[in-house]
């Protein structure tokens, strides 16, 4: 994940500076960043199955995350599914649906 993000300040910057700050800076700018240690790809796939289990609305900007580093079709179904025995298949249903409309695109 080698571009800036700005998401935090461009979407809470004046509401929420210091988590906006935290998010940019921190999560994206560190974390994400030490594809040494682990690929941004790798990164996609933890993450994409972390928010499918907790029903996360930002699941869907991580799915195109994880298709631009790499994540392909065929993973992603196989993570939806796996996760619907330990998740819930309301869970995968609706994790279904937004892979479904982003990799169609």
């Amino acid at each position: 994940m080698t571009k800036k993000q700005t998401a935090g300040r461009d979407i809470l910057g004046e509401f929420a500076p210091k988590f906006a700050e935290l998010n940019d800076d921190v999560l994206f700018g560190e974390v994400w960043s030490r594809e040494q240690k682990m690929s941004a790809r790798d990164r996609s796939l933890i993450t994409c199955a972390s928010l499918i289990t907790q029903g996360a609305s930002q699941l869907e900007a991580h799915l195109k995350i994880a298709k631009e580093n790499g994540v392909t079709k065929e993973e992603i179904v196989e993570v939806i599914t796996h996760l619907a025995f330990y998740a819930g298949w309301p869970k995968a249903w609706s994790a279904f649906t937004l892979a479904k409309e982003i990799y169609s695109e």
